[in-house]
């Protein structure tokens, strides 16, 4: 299934709804990255929120998905609004 990235909030939290697999994922990742970007947030800024403690995350798991998100910073185009 090919999945939109998520422009907003609500189109990231209606992914939840949807089966997970890997394009979910990547999609999802994709969908924070732009919020993030939208919201005036840096990379910084989001890396911080994501190695922040939670309960639902141990620490290898934050640095790993920190590690993925700053990929998708990276890799993917700032959106034009």
């Amino acid at each position: 299934m090919h999945y939109a990235i998520p422009t907003n909030t609500a189109e990231l939290l209606a992914l939840r709804h949807y089966p997970i697999d890997e394009e979910l994922i990547a999609v999802a990742i994709a969908g924070v990255v732009n919020l993030a970007r939208h919201q005036g947030q840096s990379l910084e800024d989001l890396t911080a929120e994501i190695l922040a403690e939670d309960p639902l995350l141990d620490s290898v798991q934050r640095d790993w998905l920190s590690g993925l998100i700053s990929q998708a910073w990276l890799a993917l185009p700032a959106r034009s609004e």
